[in-house]
């Protein structure tokens, strides 16, 4: 429920409201917006209080908010969310991409790839460390030393970095290397990875599951920003479907839709929606016609010989190409432009 303050509220009617709602064993949190603050109220059946806090002086009204995910509606929080990430900033109109390899392989792959797509134009460097795999017999990932690569990585480009990670023993680790954690599609329901990473305090790159709904995917988030962290960026990276000519099927609808039920920032990322590099540029600019906040993409110095996604992987040309594409597509529409 949202209890709508007048716009010259006082401070002491304000917090009278925050008062009552808790003697009633709610949580109340206060959104401030540009013309009123609003409170919401988190918990079992809020609605119940509405009687109770109209009359309350300050208080104009108390809407119930109809969506089961509450602190990323839209009716929550009108106005679209930017997540900064390492001074990147998604949502907001810009349109930031993130590229890099699916997993960190070596030292000389990792900042072969690092600085080509920082001279392509890319905003944030990607890599795993660890490796979810459907196979337990394929590469996984360096682990630790994955994550001091991308250290490095960082230092010498200035990219901000983003990498996965699987389980919520890591999330300490991976969050002291990284300056966004990533949850990946296989993860996107382990409600105690999606707790754990809500408590580190970093900006979340969350993937829609293979076969979420969109409601399941926003609930997902709701676990991450009910923890306190606000910073959430959605990644729309196909669904599993009938179809097997590509590895998924990118769901391009997601966008529009997401951006009209909740304020969270929605990237896409056609590498792993396609499987397939040819394919990559064509979903690449049709996200950006579709109003995404930005893309993932893969790249790789050599993917004929990726230990992970080499078919799907740009290599660094045909990253340079993209970008230049998307600066072109970006400048026919006014509201997105493709950083730096």
């Amino acid at each position: 429920m949202l209890i709508l303050m007048n716009h010259d509220a006082t401070r002491s009617q304000i917090d009278n409201v925050i008062a009552h709602v808790r003697r009633h064993d709610f949580e109340p949190i206060e959104l401030p917006g540009r013309e009123r603050l609003a409170i919401g109220v988190l918990g079992t059946n809020a609605p119940s209080i509405h009687d109770f806090v109209v009359g309350l002086p300050g208080v104009i009204d108390a809407v119930r908010v109809s969506k089961p995910f509450k602190q990323v509606a839209r009716e929550w929080q009108p106005t679209a969310s930017v997540v900064d990430v390492g001074g990147v900033r998604f949502g907001g109109g810009a349109f930031p991409v993130v590229a890099g390899p699916c997993a960190v392989e070596s030292r000389e792959q990792l900042l072969a790839a690092a600085r080509g797509v920082k001279a392509a134009g890319a905003s944030v460097l990607r890599g795993g460390a660890f490796k979810p795999r459907t196979s337990p017999y394929a590469f996984r990932g360096l682990g630790a030393e994955g994550l001091e690569l991308l250290a490095e990585a960082r230092t010498e480009t200035g990219l901000p970095v983003v990498t996965e990670v699987l389980t919520p023993a890591e999330v300490t680790l991976v969050a002291a290397s990284a300056d966004m954690l990533q949850v990946g599609t296989r993860n996107a329901q382990n409600f105690a990875l999606l707790e754990a990473v809500g408590d580190a305090g970093k900006p979340i790159l969350l993937k829609r599951g293979m076969s979420n709904t969109i409601e399941e995917w926003l609930l997902s988030a709701e676990y991450i920003v009910s923890r306190g962290n606000p910073n959430v960026v959605l990644c729309e990276r196909g669904i599993r479907t009938f179809e097997t000519a590509t590895r998924n099927t990118l769901d391009i609808s997601a966008v529009p839709l997401v951006h009209s039920l909740s304020h969270l920032p929605i990237v896409v990322d056609p590498s792993h929606a396609t499987g397939h590099r040819h394919l990559v540029r064509s979903m690449a600019l049709a996200a950006l016609a579709a109003g995404a906040d930005g893309l993932i993409i893969e790249v790789h110095p050599d993917p004929d010989e990726a230990m992970s996604d080499g078919p799907q992987s740009l290599d660094i040309p045909m990253f340079t190409a993209l970008m230049h594409d998307l600066r072109g597509l970006a400048a026919a529409l006014p509201r997105a432009t493709v950083v730096p």
